[in-house]
């Protein structure tokens, strides 16, 4: 019986401490570890993900759930290289954010949101 829950605690143990993979694949969470930079279609669906969550939170309004974002660009961002996304709504009631912008690291996770592009 001490057996059975020695080697239950090993295979538990050896589990737990086994690395996982960090890979950026479409069906992620949009959290990803290493610095394997995401394709162009992961960036872009995390952030209709980010998209989403912004609506469901209230941070957007619900026009923006259709709007769909141009491709994902890598661009300098202060500290190293990132994507950038661009939606474009141009039924946002306020002309100064018919715009929106996302960046996210290479290996794709959320920096931040803003209506200037900076």
């Amino acid at each position: 019986m001490k057996t059975a829950h020695i080697l239950s605690a090993i295979a538990l143990s050896a589990t737990l401490a086994a690395p996982l993979p960090a890979l950026a694949d479409a069906g992620s969470s949009c959290h990803f570890h290493g610095s394997k930079p995401a394709t162009e279609a992961v960036v872009s669906n995390c952030a209709v993900q980010q998209r989403d969550s912004f609506v469901k939170t209230g941070k957007l309004d619900a026009s923006w759930k259709a709007i769909t974002p141009a491709k994902p660009e890598q661009v300098d961002g202060k500290k190293a290289k990132e994507w950038k996304v661009v939606f474009q709504n141009p039924a946002a009631s306020d002309a100064s954010k018919k715009t929106l912008y996302m960046f996210f690291s290479l290996p794709g996770n959320f920096i931040a949101a803003n209506y200037t592009g900076q």
